[in-house]
């Protein structure tokens, strides 16, 4: 149930954009997602299938960049970035680590007409 409402909201962004630049059909919403936001982009495509009928996004797909999951660590201070299946410093392997980005959801872009 949550990628409804996220879909929702990137079906809003996205028309306000497409319709401020007087597009009149999205042909693709580019998003970029961190591991830790909790969105699925396939649910986001089968959500945005229905909610965006009878709208310029009607037909429109979803491409979805996954972006990695970066961190300080608090003992080295060294920032990097690392796996959710590695989650200790590259560096030093410590554990104490700072997340600095992964719960992103961002419309990063869109193909229009």
């Amino acid at each position: 149930m949550h990628e409804l409402a996220v879909t929702q909201s990137i079906l809003e962004i996205s028309l306000r954009a497409a319709r401020e630049r007087g597009a009149t059909k999205i042909r693709a919403i580019r998003l970029s997602i961190g591991p830790f936001c909790g969105v699925i982009p396939e649910c986001v495509q089968t959500y945005l299938d229905v909610l965006a009928k009878g709208t310029p996004a009607e037909g429109a797909r979803i491409e979805a960049k996954l972006l990695p999951l970066r961190v300080r660590c608090r003992d080295c201070g060294k920032e990097s970035e690392i796996s959710r299946t590695h989650i200790a410093c590259p560096a030093c392997g410590s554990l104490r680590l700072e997340r600095l980005s992964g719960r992103e959801c961002t419309v990063e872009s869109l193909e229009v007409d």
